[in-house]
This record gives C-alpha cells, sequence and structure tokens, in this order.
C-alpha cells in the first residue's frame, strides 16, 4: 500500500460507501445446499422400512438445517457500510438484511481497528457481547469502531477501514448531539 498523506480536513465525497467480503462463508452456503439436496433426496427417494416417522424427521431435519446453514451464511457474505452526512448504514449479505441504520447525531466518535477477528466476538455475522458492544463480523481483519453518546459501541468490519474513519470523523465536526441524550 502507497504512503498518502491524509488531511483531516480534505474534502470527501457527499457519500462513502466501503464493503468487506468473506469467500470462505460460500464454502459454507455449499454445505449447506448439500443438507438440503439430501434432505430432498430423502423424500422423494425414500427406501426406508423402518416407518414413516423416522423417514420424516430426517427430511426435516436435513431441509432445516440446510435452510438455516444457507441463509445463516449467504447473509454474511459481505457488508456494506453507507455513509452520509446523516446517517451511517450497514447493510449485510444479498439482500441487506440485516441492517442497521445510526444517524451521526449519535455518534461520538470513530476509531479505526487494525484487527476485528470472528474469535474476539464469537463468530461471524451480527454479534452482541455486553463487554464489547455489537458488531457486525464478516471476516478478519481492519474495522471500525463507532462510539456512540449512549456509551455503546458498533464495530464493523471494512475495507479501507482508515478512509472510512477519517469521512467519519469529517461528518462529526459538523453535527452536534441529539437532545435527548
Amino acid at each position: 500500500m502507497e504512503d498518502h498523506p491524509h488531511a483531516e480536513d480534505a474534502p470527501h465525497p457527499d457519500v462513502w460507501t466501503g464493503r468487506a467480503t468473506n469467500r470462505v462463508q460460500w464454502l459454507l452456503a455449499l454445505f449447506g445446499a448439500a443438507c438440503l439436496a439430501l434432505g430432498i433426496e430423502l423424500a422423494v427417494n425414500s427406501a426406508w422400512t423402518s416407518g414413516v416417522a423416522p423417514l420424516v424427521m430426517s427430511v426435516v431435519g436435513c431441509i432445516a438445517a440446510g435452510l438455516l446453514v444457507l441463509f445463516g451464511t449467504l447473509a454474511f457474505v459481505h457488508v456494506d457500510l453507507r455513509l452520509d452526512r446523516e446517517s451511517l448504514e450497514v447493510r449485510c449479505g444479498h439482500i441487506g438484511v440485516p441492517r442497521r441504520r445510526i444517524p451521526l447525531s449519535q455518534v461520538a466518535g470513530a476509531d479505526f481497528t487494525a484487527l476485528v477477528t470472528p474469535r474476539h466476538w464469537g463468530g461471524w455475522g451480527y454479534r452482541w457481547r455486553p463487554e464489547k458492544g455489537t458488531a457486525v463480523v464478516v471476516r478478519r481483519g481492519e474495522g471500525v469502531v463507532l462510539r456512540l453518546w449512549d456509551g455503546h459501541t458498533f464495530t464493523i468490519t471494512v475495507d479501507d477501514a482508515e478512509a472510512a474513519v477519517r469521512a467519519i470523523r469529517a461528518r462529526l465536526r459538523t453535527i452536534t448531539p441529539d437532545a435527548a441524550h
């Protein structure tokens, strides 16, 4: 990476966007699809002679596990961060759910962190830990830590997190906190 001087008061675009992707999640999604396919195969070509109940439990179990793993992993293949003049919005996966919108008036500050790992948060996905706050973790690497006026933190893994922090800080200089705090 080239070394560029970054002035805090350098102009920022009206809308800053960033993304982080985890290609390993696709492997887990394939496992979910395989479980789903096994459930369908069992339902269509059942040669079980031990009764209907074990067959139904196997079919339902495979399909349920397959759908859970498939949709659970696809929801966190990537995260998109969008920063405009009024808010920061985080969207996960291809359909953008879960989604969180944080008005900048609720943000006290933003910090860069060089290493966010799923192990620190208990896995991939949308996470909450009482001692750490909330996080969207889709991969290991750099991230943004938002300090909110209510005392909570919100961490997002995103590529070029340093640029995101600069853009957030530039926006925060022009905003005052909500009167509701």
